[in-house]
């Protein structure tokens, strides 16, 4: 065979290999609207879910002339609460600080603002097992006896329960988006062929609340807070979970 054809067979086999090579690479980076046609379905779920926590949440405040004694007096009451609850057989580890601060405290007086001292706050939620609940009392006078103001009271879940019912709630916002879709395609004469992709929306669990302070008489405070929390029966309460999924049909 003459060299030049020869040459000219092996240039036209490589063109087509690479057009074959290139048309593969297109096909495999091409958006799914040139692959073939999809659809997407939203799936959503609402879980019964059961709170197993009370969560109690105390704000401390002190005042003094100076941040150091602002500090200690601050602590010392702290210190005065924690005792009280863990004779009530509370572990430590139901006791956590939210938040600690001290700042200047000034009033505005005569148009100027006057220095008056520094105040420490300290924020603590103090959390209740299923079995605790009927403690909620004993914790509210704990908290007042030390001069804690009571912010709010929350049914909670664990961490344990919270991830738990966010599985059940995913599968079954993931199963309904299937049976949307399949209902779609058999509609369209076509058929589920697979996932493209699934996108998940933000978990939609937030705290239940039993009480919320609403003035800044303490003792007032903290008997609504105590008629709140009699007899606790939680009940189920909704969460939902929302996912969306794309599917290719033919």
């Amino acid at each position: 065979m003459d060299r030049g054809v020869q040459i000219a067979i092996i240039i036209c086999a490589t063109i087509l290999i690479l057009g074959l090579v290139g048309t593969f690479m297109f096909y495999s980076l091409a958006p799914d609207s040139l692959k073939g046609k999809t659809i997407t379905v939203d799936g959503n779920s609402i879980v019964k879910a059961n709170p197993d926590l009370v969560k109690i949440y105390f704000n401390m405040e002190t005042n003094a002339s100076t941040s150091s004694e602002a500090t200690s007096l601050n602590a010392k009451q702290v210190d005065e609460m924690i005792t009280s609850l863990v004779k009530l057989g509370l572990e430590r580890s139901q006791i956590q600080t939210q938040n600690f601060n001290v700042y200047e405290w000034t009033a505005w007086e005569n148009n100027l603002n006057v220095h008056k001292g520094y105040k420490a706050t300290h924020q603590i939620v103090v959390e209740l097992k299923e079995n605790q609940f009927s403690l909620s009392g004993d914790v509210i006078d704990a908290g007042t006896n030390a001069e804690a103001m009571i912010s709010y009271i929350n049914f909670e879940l664990s961490n344990e329960k919270e991830n738990e019912y966010k599985a059940l709630a995913y599968k079954q916002a993931s199963q309904d988006s299937r049976v949307k879709a399949e209902a779609i395609a058999e509609g369209l004469g076509m058929e589920i062929k697979d996932v493209v992709s699934v996108s998940v929306s933000q978990f939609n669990y937030s705290p239940w609340p039993i009480y919320a302070r609403g003035g800044d008489v303490m003792m007032a405070e903290a008997s609504n807070a105590k008629v709140a929390t009699t007899n606790l029966q939680p009940g189920e309460q909704e969460i939902s979970g929302d996912v969306s999924v794309v599917y290719r049909i033919g």
